[in-house]
């Protein structure tokens, strides 16, 4: 690694809330202590290699814009392999501890799947070293199957078992790779497996598919050897107008379906859950409810834009919601919060890479700070449980036990004569208890 890509940027140290320095933290500082743990263990940050190696800052109405000296345009293995140099310069400047992949992001193309393969082998043996000098680690891989023209009608979904064949040679060869690298978990992100009309779709044959598809993968995981969790991570559209993994509920309801639920858990995204019509948040308590919250992108879409933006998240009350969920359901274990994100086509220098991942890791600094002393204080939680206080014990627990029959609520209501004690959400208030922490 002795050629620099960021030549006049050293390593981004914590120097405070009352640092200028805009390649400074503020606020995340690794080594702090929340509840008990680091904060470097609870966020596990991890930078992407898609946008913020690949990114050109380009759009659908005009050419990328990025100054990304590692960027030669001749698609080579050559090419990777200095750009991998370059994506490890970054993380480890930036002092995150991971990093995630595509596996055509970090190798070309080949003309045949044998020659993708040995592109992959050669910038993956790269990699493995570039780990080794570093101390950064994989926190998950995954398959591009969704960019060639061959996934146009989808990958594990396709009308054609040719190209579902390439799908699932391309995924073993992206988890021999994770398994080989010691990634910490593995995800499916079904770019196209979804449709644009009903007319030329069999819905139930390509959702039987996806199901045999995530078998096949159970299957070569236990025969690799691999102990890390698979993840699905939902998103409803874009490109296909509906696609199969929409939300947080439809992904468990495929995996309860086909008997999937003990091998997978989710990834979730803020941008993925807003073009879904809902929260963050909510996405993450239907995983968590579920035991299934594996880990999450971090990022943000403009509410005004109907696309994935994929902005870098600033906002203390995502981030603060986002910890609150993930501090309640236990934590992350072999997940983490990897910026999916890239920097607006206008911010093209390459400080601009260093100041955004700054901003999201501070953000997300304070947002576990901000959860955390939310938990400590109680009033919010110490709200919700009295008002379901009436399920603690009598009828209500009775119910919630099994014990119950419709003529035993009868009795009991009948007895009330009507119910009078209903008392106010207090919604307004416990926004202004949440905004006291911000």
């Amino acid at each position: 690694m002795s050629k620099q890509f960021f030549p006049g940027i050293s390593s981004i140290e914590f120097e405070g809330r009352d640092s200028k320095n805009p390649l400074a933290f503020k606020h995340y500082n690794a080594d702090e202590v929340v509840e008990g743990k680091a904060m470097r263990d609870h966020l596990r940050f991890a930078v992407v290699y898609w946008h913020t190696m690949r990114g050109a800052g380009g759009d659908m109405f005009g050419w990328g814009t990025a100054e990304r000296p590692w960027q030669t345009g001749e698609g080579t293995v050559k090419d990777a392999i200095q750009r991998a140099r370059a994506m490890f310069e970054f993380v480890g400047k930036l002092g995150a501890p991971f990093y995630c992949w595509h596996d055509r992001d970090v190798a070309p193309h080949g003309k045949t799947l044998a020659e993708s393969n040995k592109n992959f082998d050669a910038v993956g043996a790269e990699l493995k070293k570039l780990q080794a000098d570093t101390g950064i680690r994989l926190l998950w891989g995954t398959a591009q199957n969704f960019v060639h023209p061959r996934y146009m009608h989808g990958a594990a979904t396709s009308c054609s078992a040719d190209v579902f064949c390439f799908a699932a040679a391309q995924v073993k060869k992206a988890l021999e790779w994770t398994h080989e690298l010691d990634g910490e978990g593995y995800v499916f992100w079904g770019g196209r497996e979804g449709y644009s009309t009903l007319l030329n779709t069999d819905l139930k044959r390509e959702m039987d598919h996806l199901g045999r598809f995530m078998h096949m993968a159970v299957d070569y995981k236990r025969k690799l050897g691999f102990k890390g969790p698979f993840y699905i991570e939902p998103k409803p559209k874009e490109p296909t107008k509906h696609q199969y993994d929409s939300d947080a509920a439809a992904c468990l309801n495929f995996l309860r379906e086909y008997g999937l639920l003990e091998h997978f858990k989710l990834n979730i995204e803020t941008n993925h859950a807003t073009l879904a019509g809902h929260t963050m948040q909510h996405e993450l308590e239907v995983a968590g409810a579920a035991g299934a919250l594996g880990s999450i992108d971090a990022n943000t879409g403009d509410l005004l834009l109907g696309w994935d933006t994929d902005q870098f998240p600033t906002d203390l009350y995502l981030t603060s919601q986002i910890m609150l969920s993930i501090l309640n359901s236990g934590g992350f274990t072999t997940g983490g919060t990897n910026f999916d994100a890239k920097v607006r086509r206008e911010s093209f220098k390459l400080e601009d890479l260093f100041h955004a991942h700054i901003a999201g890791m501070d953000t997300f600094a304070r947002g576990l700070k901000i959860a955390a002393a939310i938990r400590k204080d109680g009033r919010l939680a110490g709200f919700v449980k009295n008002r379901y206080r009436s399920w603690d014990s009598g009828i209500g627990a009775k119910i919630e036990s099994g014990k119950a029959s419709f003529s035993d609520c009868e009795k009991h209501a009948l007895k009330l004569g009507e119910v009078n004690d209903l008392e106010s959400g207090r919604q307004e208030l416990l926004e202004a208890i949440y905004n006291e922490f911000i």
